[in-house]
């Protein structure tokens, strides 16, 4: 993946951190192993592709001149389980659009769009992102397709782990179908997966 990414990482302190730790790196494997690839940190990706070059030799002091929202602003809701043929995207968690738009847009706009805050070029981003795939919480980075069975499988183990998924659970566990504010990670992605930590972070 070339250039740099934004995620978003739930707080340390919230279940889903260690819950979706553990899916990505010792219960999906386990379950799944001819599916599963690298594993990775939890996280929401908020904008990828950023050049090196705007950052520098500062990206902790690039990261913290960005005005980011409130944490109360920012508003991760897992809705469901879903798989593309795409290595990056073979099994993830959608989110929903209007609780991270205004994240997600900020980081575009700073990181790639060459935008102070959220202008036209970023709007166009943020309609076209949410039409094409969207926000998601990856599970499986991965080269073999998943099947409907497999998925529902998936669906399944994540679950019992306590996930709530708007699209599926009624009554669900509001602490667990999502969470709020988070830590932003600056991570060089044109490195192998294994290879990818943070370079700067931020709390918000």
């Amino acid at each position: 993946m070339p250039g740099s990414s934004l995620w978003l990482i739930p707080p340390t302190s919230h279940p889903l951190h260690g819950i979706i730790s553990q899916l990505v790196s010792e219960q999906l494997p386990s379950s799944f192993p001819d599916l599963t690839g690298p594993a990775f940190a939890p996280h929401m990706t908020l904008t990828s592709n950023i050049p090196p070059a705007v950052y520098g030799d500062a990206p902790q002091a690039w990261l913290d001149s960005i005005p980011w929202p409130a944490t109360r602003d920012v508003q991760v809701r897992l809705e469901d389980v879903r798989t593309e043929d795409t290595f990056f995207r073979r099994c993830y968690i959608r989110v929903a659009f209007e609780g991270v738009r205004s994240i997600a847009g900020l980081a575009r706009a700073r990181g790639v769009n060459g935008e102070e805050t959220i202008g036209n070029k970023t709007e166009k981003w943020l309609e076209e992102w949410r039409s094409a795939f969207g926000p998601h919480v990856s599970l499986i980075y991965g080269e073999n397709p998943i099947d409907e069975a497999r998925l529902q499988e998936i669906v399944k183990l994540v679950k019992s782990k306590g996930v709530s998924l708007a699209g599926s659970d009624s009554g669900s566990q509001e602490e667990l179908n999502g969470w709020e504010g988070g830590v932003i990670w600056l991570v060089p992605t044109d490195k192998p997966v294994a290879d990818w930590k943070p370079i700067a972070t931020k709390t918000l």
